[in-house]
Formats: C-alpha cells, sequence, structure tokens
C-alpha cells in the first residue's frame, strides 16, 4: 500500500498501531471515552489532498499527543455503518487504513479532547480493552509482524 490520495466520497480513513517495548512487553496506545465507555485505535478522516499516511500521522499526533514515524503497512478494516446525520439514513462502506508506528517524541498529556484518555495497553490486555473486534485483529496482525 502507497501514501495514495484517497478517493473523493469515499468513506476511507487512516490510523495508526502505535506500539512500544516496555521490558519485553509489547504495548499500545489506545485512546477511550468515559460515555458511552469505548475504546479504540487512533485514526481520522483524510483532509483536502492529504495522502493516507499523512493523515494516519496527523489523526495519531492529534489523538494521541505522540511524535510517530511510520514503519510499515499493517492493512485494511473495513466495515459498514448507518450515518445517523444523513437524511436517508444510508449504509456507509468505510475502509480505515493502518499503519504500525513508533513513537519518537510527544507524550498523552498533549493529545486533543477527541478521547478522555489516552494509554498504553499490554498486548496480553488488548482484546477485553478495545471496544471492536476488527480492531482487535488488526492489532494482532501488526504485532506479529513486530515479532518476526
Amino acid at each position: 500500500m502507497q501514501c495514495e490520495r484517497s478517493k473523493q466520497f469515499q468513506a476511507v480513513s487512516a490510523g495508526g498501531i502505535v506500539y512500544s517495548n516496555v521490558n519485553g512487553i509489547l504495548h499500545v496506545a489506545i485512546c477511550g471515552r468515559f460515555d458511552p465507555k469505548t475504546y479504540n485505535l487512533p485514526k481520522g478522516t483524510p483532509e483536502a489532498n492529504e495522502t493516507v499516511c499523512q493523515t494516519a500521522i496527523r489523526e495519531v499526533v492529534e489523538e494521541t499527543g505522540l511524535e510517530v514515524r511510520i514503519e510499515r503497512f499493517v492493512g485494511v478494516v473495513k466495515y459498514q455503518f448507518i450515518d445517523k446525520y444523513l437524511e436517508d439514513d444510508r449504509v456507509i462502506d468505510k475502509e480505515v487504513v493502518y499503519f504500525l508506528m513508533r513513537p519518537v517524541g510527544g507524550n498523552f498529556s498533549y493529545h486533543d479532547d477527541e478521547f478522555d484518555i489516552v494509554e498504553w495497553c499490554p498486548e496480553s490486555e488488548l482484546e477485553f480493552k478495545l471496544t471492536y473486534a476488527n480492531e482487535v485483529n488488526i492489532v494482532q496482525k501488526g504485532l506479529s509482524l513486530v515479532k518476526r
């Protein structure tokens, strides 16, 4: 996957699996909301003329407060949702492009107000902490690339 510009009018987001190794245990940065209680990976929508790589980096920086660099492409998560803000309650097909990332600076205290909390989660707790199974699966895929 190259860092292409996203196609206009397509529901595409990009984000990161930001990991660190603490005493031999892999941790991933996750973002949480208190109401409703959810934990997610950092991701978001491209701005005009932005590549998916640029989007992924910008969104991770904004949502986590960490400065990051992309190590490699991990995969794409596809799902559908009903856009309740459109008059016809249309079903939207969405793709989220994920990249494996390492922190190179910053800290969680700099995260924006989109999430209530940003924290490191040990690999062993991710399946219980992340809200969506598709995010658990993409994280497991990403961390398997680290372990090679």
